[in-house]
């Protein structure tokens, strides 16, 4: 069926869509039902266990000596391969030794890891026997670890002695025990996995070294559990400065990963596929874990940079040798390869000839940077759009189902069962080509949250600005072309003398100019207009002195003299969060001179300071 066919259906008859899709996986007690009510209960009397959807069930359908999981640490010079089978018997000792330690059904254990083989082991070992996991990405503050340990009150921790940032060794343990002694929970049980790069000092009693408990453990089975039974939860930014902890559902979300899988990304079993993102994110979840392996394929664990570990052919370097198929990265790895590599030298050399596709998420996928990696790799590069309360891809363009790629500057069209709307802020559908709030109606389709973690009211405010449909917080419109653009956060349209203006268009003018690497468009506070564009942006080579000029006259021609910067400043580099996202709110806050609150998610803190002289230096204020 085309993709037009298969949108419709689903539309139209969501309950019936994906009862059938619900066949893709292996479940104990096979669902009768698909949609129970327009909460989008999936599935509700199913039930499944997902590590054996994962792993056990290919092992038994004699494909045990495949590849599953691919380790690369070009951070620690290591490369090691799980077959199916290997990776079976990793999980299920592991999950002996949390069972021997008291963990149950329904319990959480936090996993604070680095990109190692032992996290993938512990995610898996906690969905086969029904514990819940929340992954916190390794190296977060204690702040905002203990945060987590008092909201989910996991009976365990799993962490490592260290994490390596670049050629940088992080130990783990004082931020582990500095968040015990911060939190009110007690939590009685600590795995720790001794590195050789770091040994981490045993301080309490409930420290446990890793390999000793794994040795001792017998391998566990698994606990088939209902479709409603929680896999994990994961923490998201909050406006409040308390994190989000969203709730994945066990059987919603095995099926929706499975349909992607070949729908979206039009991959196969036995294909590799790597998305080089961070277990402690979303993506990570969904496309280093649990999607590829459900579909049969072999997934790539990269621990390492996309530039730096050694340098900016890495990426393809791993995938000809892996023979990946389709790589999923954020825009913002290209923009750092592109830079320190910009004619494409280190890619032809690797020559990933397998490569077909690469699909870009995380944040704004610039028309620049597209168009120079497409021109580079002769594939398909397809942005697509969604977020963690989603779990899985909702704007995209559907390679299997024979999508091209939608138009550059486009996030895709809707994916089967999610039905977009761009609605004014009364509620009101606007035209094509009109910015306005980006919303999904209900019901929202599986694998998409329904519900946060002890956070009802939370929870209840994702619908409660428009009845019957779920708020993005993104700006978009609807194109002529029936693709989306997805502008920004609704506080990135900016009110310029009365006039609105989205700073993701601004920025995409910006980009384009041959004197910028990237660039990122806040609006600040003017006594007279009330907003105006600032720009920021890291310089290419040797334009800093004329480009100034050239990026205001782009802006004029390309969108309105209206949208003309009130200032444009040159910086060394975008301050950004760990997963790529550049920290718009602290520049915002750099710019109108309020107290610049530090993210506990911020890559490099020194960029802070070095964005703020370089401000006041070009604006003298």
């Amino acid at each position: 069926m085309s993709y037009d066919a298969v949108y419709r259906a689903s539309i139209a008859d969501p309950n019936e869509f994906w009862l059938e899709a619900s066949k893709a996986i292996d479940w104990e007690t096979p669902p009768t039902a698909g949609l129970q009510d327009n909460n989008a209960a999936w599935f509700s009397d199913g039930t499944l266990n997902l590590c054996y959807n994962a792993v056990d069930r290919h092992v038994d359908a004699g494909r045990g000596a495949d590849k599953a999981l691919i380790y690369e640490s070009p951070a620690t010079g290591t490369s090691e391969t799980f077959t199916f089978a290997q990776l079976q018997q990793e999980v299920a000792r592991t999950a002996g030794m949390l069972a021997n330690a008291g963990i149950r059904s329904g319990d959480r254990v936090i996993i604070y890891m680095p990109m190692i083989p032992q996290a993938i082991f512990g995610m898996l070992a906690c969905a086969r026997i029904g514990a819940v996991h929340s992954v916190v990405f390794g190296g977060f503050s204690a702040t905002e670890l203990a945060k987590r340990i008092d909201d989910c009150e996991p009976k365990a921790i799993l962490t490592a002695s260290c994490g390596i940032e670049a050629k940088k060794v992080l130990p783990y343990k004082p931020i582990i025990d500095e968040a015990i002694a911060r939190a009110s929970h007690v939590c009685s049980k600590v795995f720790i996995w001794q590195r050789e790069q770091c040994d981490a000092e045993f301080t309490s009693d409930s420290d446990l070294n890793w390999r000793s408990a794994l040795a001792q453990s017998e391998p566990a089975a698994c606990v088939f559990v209902t479709s409603h039974h929680p896999l994990y939860i994961l923490y998201t930014s909050g406006t409040t400065g308390k994190p989000k902890g969203v709730v994945r559902e066990t059987g919603g979300y095995g099926v929706a990963l499975a349909w992607s899988m070949p729908n979206i990304y039009g991959v196969q079993p036995g294909e590799t596929y790597w998305a080089a993102s961070d277990i402690g994110w979303v993506v990570g979840h969904s496309y280093i874990v649990y999607g590829p392996l459900i579909n049969g394929n072999a997934t790539v664990l990269f621990e390492g940079k996309p530039v730096g570990t050694p340098d900016a052919g890495i990426f393809w370097e791993i995938a000809a040798k892996h023979d990946v198929g389709v790589l999923f990265t954020a825009p913002t790895a290209i923009r750092a390869i592109r830079a320190a590599d910009p004619t494409g030298t280190l890619l032809q050399k690797a020559a990933p000839r397998a490569l077909r596709a690469l699909f870009l998420a995380g944040e704004r996928a610039d028309p620049d940077t597209v168009e120079w990696i497409g021109e580079q790799l002769s594939k398909p590069v397809i942005d697509h759009w969604w977020q963690t309360e989603l779990g899985w891809p909702a704007l995209a363009s559907c390679v299997g189902l024979g999508s091209e790629p939608a138009p550059i500057g486009a996030a895709g069209y809707p994916v089967p069962g999610f039905a977009f709307t761009i609605l004014d802020g009364h509620g009101q559908a606007v035209s094509a080509e009109t910015t306005g709030n980006l919303v999904i109606a209900k019901p929202l389709p599986p694998g998409s949250f329904r519900s946060l973690w002890n956070d009802a009211d939370g929870f209840n405010g994702y619908f409660s600005a428009f009845d019957e449909f779920y708020s993005t917080g993104d700006a978009g419109l609807l194109g002529a072309d029936g693709a989306y653009r997805v502008m920004g956060r609704t506080d990135d349209i900016i009110n310029v003398a009365g006039h609105r203006l989205s700073t993701g268009q601004i920025e995409e003018v910006v980009a384009a100019c041959e004197c910028v690497i990237e660039c990122a468009v806040i609006g600040g506070s003017d006594e007279l207009k009330g907003e105006v564009p600032i720009v920021f942006y890291v310089a290419a080579p040797g334009k800093n002195q004329n480009a100034n000029d050239e990026i205001v006259e782009a802006i004029r021609a390309g969108i309105s003299p209206i949208a003309a910067p009130r200032d444009c400043v040159a910086i060394d580099a975008l301050p950004k969060t760990r997963s790529g996202k550049i920290l718009r709110n602290l520049l915002r806050d750099i710019a109108n001179g309020e107290e610049i609150i530090i993210p506990q998610t911020i890559e490099d803190p020194s960029a802070i300071d070095s964005t703020a002289a370089s401000y006041r230096a070009a604006v003298k204020r």
